[in-house]
């Protein structure tokens, strides 16, 4: 299954993005540490230009610690980038992504105006919990539902620091395929639109082949199952979900599995690391060229 969420007022986001965008001094673009290639929007590098960027790995306390090292040395070989990570709700370490805008951006004349700084995010990564906190306020809606912002507004911060506050928004195709279900794992897309089913056969999967011990430990699991239905049908086992007629109750293990996995209680986990996005995204090119050359052959 192909999983895309595009709503209109994620359109009318991007293009205002795109008309304020010249106006800004640096960006700051919130990442989920477990998913910094998935909850990277691949439409910001066009939006951007060659305007510095903060790329801040958020719920660092949910991710692979290890991995996440991986990823902040991966991003950092881009010019006029710096990755940090955050936990959430931590004040001092939040405030010092302040002192580190002010690092990039030292070169200009700050008696002639505010430093204009945007804050980009997809939903659901934590963007408006860090703005509250760099304001030390509530100045930015929360919820645990993604999309929460709908309309951009402007935050004074401490060393005048004007902060353009943006509507999370995703991009229009979500590819490669595997990024869409991490987007879903990890609560950035909606539950209306998504099939829990699927979706958790892909975490448990995945869960299986990269963080098989959390899943013994967590599941009290005497042998590890063979592959992600069986994961589920042994979850069902253990926390007694059966359906009518004692079938194993996936709709619900499904839900266990993702909300668990989401509060971290199978501990930290990373859900992609660079060589596999590397690998998935030279596969989808090599796959697109085949696709090319055979719509090229079909007209001759």
């Amino acid at each position: 299954m192909a999983i895309n969420w595009f709503p209109g007022h994620m359109h009318k986001a991007r293009k205002e993005i795109k008309q304020i965008m010249p106006q800004m001094d640096l960006i700051i673009e919130v990442l989920d540490a477990r998913i910094p290639f998935s909850s990277e929007n691949p439409l910001v590098p066009a939006l951007r230009g060659d305007t510095p960027v903060i790329k801040v790995l958020n719920k660092r306390d949910l991710a692979d610690p290890a991995i996440t090292r991986q990823w902040q040395q991966h991003l950092e070989q881009q010019d006029r980038l710096r990755a940090i990570t955050l936990t959430h709700n931590q004040r001092s370490e939040a405030l010092g992504i302040l002192q580190v805008a002010q690092d990039m951006t030292s070169h200009k004349n700050r008696e002639r105006g505010a430093l204009r700084v945007m804050i980009l995010g997809i939903p659901n990564v934590g963007k408006s919990t860090l703005i509250n906190t760099l304001a030390g306020r509530t100045a930015a809606k929360t919820g645990n539902e993604p999309a929460v912002t709908r309309a951009q507004q402007v935050i004074k911060l401490p060393d005048n620091i004007l902060l353009y506050d943006t509507p999370g928004f995703l991009w229009p195709k979500l590819s490669p395929a595997a990024c869409g279900y991490r987007l879903a794992v990890t609560g950035a897309i909606r539950s209306a639109v998504i099939e829990f089913d699927d979706v958790a056969l892909f975490a448990s999967d995945y869960l299986l082949k990269a963080y098989p011990a959390a899943l013994m430990e967590r599941y009290k699991l005497e042998t590890l199952p063979v592959d992600g239905l069986a994961l589920m049908d042994a979850i069902a086992v253990q926390r007694n979900f059966f359906a009518r007629g004692g079938v194993p109750d996936l709709h619900k293990v499904s839900e266990i599995l993702l909300n668990e996995l989401r509060a971290g209680r199978l501990g930290p986990i990373s859900l992609e690391t660079p060589t596999m996005v590397a690998e998935e995204t030279a596969e989808l090119l090599h796959s697109e060229q085949q696709v090319s050359a055979q719509k090229k052959n079909a007209k001759k």
